[in-house]
């Protein structure tokens, strides 16, 4: 299995079967990403929250690749109702899919499209795919709750954001990894936009004075897990 980081919260994971998973595509407009709306393609989208830096093109890509977007209740009613395949889900809730099982979380921030309409509660998601637990944390601040999240479901790759202002910032991220307890924890989430700056290798180096692993993802780079 692969993992892709498109910059800011966008992900793409490509499964052993083929298989391609997008995870809050915002390419479009975004200064950091390494590729155009053209050059990503999915089977399925799964979207965190309403938000344009995280609902980005998914409706453009899902138009295009007939594709299935994964999302809360009210957002993927919205979809819907633009005329797009959505399956609705909610926090708590999880659901077998082709490719595996997907999970909603809980996560503490807001959820509000470009065009101003409220789409339910923002969330994190937890993607159990080809024997691995990859836990995409959303738009959150620090909440314990990740040390449960952590017991329940043994997390091999948590993506969690660290830009400060809108989300956690670095220290309340490492904490995060403290309580959810990962096997690799990557930054995500910063630099984006001047008010989200922030150093990805401090992240790291504070996660590995823990005893705990981080890998910092360059834009456009995708490992095997």
């Amino acid at each position: 299995m692969k993992l892709k980081y498109f910059s800011h919260s966008a992900f793409q994971i490509t499964t052993n079967e083929g298989k391609v998973i997008l995870i809050d595509p915002y390419i479009t407009g975004n200064p950091t990403s390494p590729v155009k709306v053209e050059d990503v393609h999915a089977d399925y989208i799964v979207l965190t929250h309403g938000h344009g830096d995280h609902l980005g093109d998914a409706m453009t890509i899902a138009e295009r690749d007939n594709c299935l977007i994964i999302a809360v209740n009210e957002l993927a009613d919205y979809i819907a109702a633009k005329g797009y395949n959505a399956h609705n889900m909610h926090i708590g809730g999880g659901y077998n899919f082709e490719f595996g099982r997907v999970k909603f979380t809980i996560a503490h921030h807001g959820s509000k499209t470009p065009d101003g309409e409220y789409v339910g509660e923002p969330a994190g998601v937890i993607l159990s795919i080809d024997g691995k637990n990859i836990y995409h944390c959303g738009d959150t601040g620090l909440f314990y709750d990740m040390k449960l999240i952590g017991e329940m479901t043994p997390i091999d790759y948590m993506l969690l954001p660290i830009g400060d202002n809108f989300t956690m910032g670095i220290d309340d991220a490492v904490k995060a990894v403290e309580l959810t307890n990962p096997k690799v924890a990557i930054p995500i989430h910063y630099n984006t936009f001047p008010v989200i700056n922030a150093d990805p290798n401090e992240f790291k180096q504070k996660v590995e004075a823990l005893g705990k692993k981080s890998i910092v993802l360059k834009y456009g780079e995708e490992i095997e897990i």
